[in-house]
């Protein structure tokens, strides 16, 4: 059975973050089964990298964009913010949509423990985040960053 924080496909390679850093999609091998000698299978994750990768993927994903399935409320409104001049204001948006997307993630407790632009790491048309949220399973919180192209 699995834990609190799950176990999914690993679908976002690459991605950075302090619980995430260590993201690969590497195959492995199964041991052998009928007439094929190898068979190659996609990587997993499970506990708070799985947490992580799954709010990754929310933040990335436009809301809406999954209505067709069901998932209408799913994703984030921070594609909203592509074209826009950066301001104040829009850093405090980008922060409300955040929140928001966040707050949908039922493994997480609804508050964020801590969330910081990072100024040094923005591009003149980015924003540059890192946010911590709290598991409801307990333990350490999960922290991870990301940077938004406007």
């Amino acid at each position: 059975m699995p834990g609190p924080l799950a176990t999914d496909l690993l679908v976002a390679p690459g991605f950075a973050s302090h619980d995430a850093a260590g993201l690969d999609l590497n195959l492995r091998a199964r041991p052998p089964r009928g007439p094929l000698a190898e068979v190659s299978d996609l990587t997993t994750v499970g506990g708070r990298e799985n947490l992580a990768q799954a709010l990754l993927l929310r933040l990335l994903t436009a809301r809406g964009s999954l209505a067709a399935l069901g998932h209408a409320d799913y994703g984030s409104r921070l594609g909203e913010l592509i074209g826009r001049r950066k301001t104040s204001e829009l850093r405090s948006l980008a922060k409300a949509f955040v929140l928001e997307a966040v707050a949908q993630e039922r493994r997480v407790e609804p508050k964020l423990v801590a969330f910081r632009f990072e100024p040094d790491e923005e591009q003149v048309d980015s924003f540059a985040f890192t946010l911590s949220v709290q598991p409801v399973a307990g333990g350490e919180p999960v922290t991870l960053g990301l940077e938004v192209a406007l």
